[in-house]
């Protein structure tokens, strides 16, 4: 009743992870519903987020406490990974100058805000409802099924062009 277990030894081979690519490393993020009558914590998480009005639009970080606001918001925004020419059209025609202070008086905190090209913006963009719609059924479906919500992953670009 002995039994022999051969073990071989594991090569595991890790793809090293491409930092260069920066559309893998953005979200963009737009609110599509509005905010009257949701829960507090909720609203609190797309203040956040800085979505504070319908089709306005955050470039967030891809990290895990970012993905989890987005996720427990997921049924009030539609989100996806923007590209570099998508996000440098945003910024220069809808960019707005951040002219507050970087931090403050005491050196402890600092704002957040896009650094562009030298230049710090605002992390939110005003934009215009979308040219044709968000999607054929409407904001109150997720967009696998047709609708406007959820995750858009590589299409965000082509919303966004629409809406600029």
């Amino acid at each position: 009743m002995t039994e022999e277990k051969t073990s071989e030894p594991k090569t595991e081979t890790k793809e090293p992870a491409t930092t260069s690519d920066n559309s893998k490393n953005k979200f963009a993020a737009v609110l599509v519903r509005g905010r009257i009558n949701i829960p507090q914590p909720l609203k609190d998480t797309l203040d956040m987020l800085k979505l504070r009005r319908k089709n306005h639009c955050a470039i967030v970080e891809n990290n895990p406490v970012n993905l989890g606001m987005i996720k427990k918001a997921k049924d009030f925004i539609t989100w996806g990974s923007i590209s570099e020419e998508v996000f440098q059209e945003l910024v220069a025609k809808r960019g707005e100058e951040w002219k507050g202070r970087v931090e403050d008086s005491k050196k402890k905190y600092s704002y957040k805000a896009l650094d562009v090209d030298g230049k710090k913006y605002k992390r939110y963009f005003r934009l215009n409802p979308p040219r044709k719609g968000f999607g054929r059924k409407g904001i109150k479906m997720p967009f696998k099924l047709g609708g406007g919500l959820g995750d858009r992953a590589d299409k965000m670009d082509d919303l966004i062009k629409r809406m600029l």
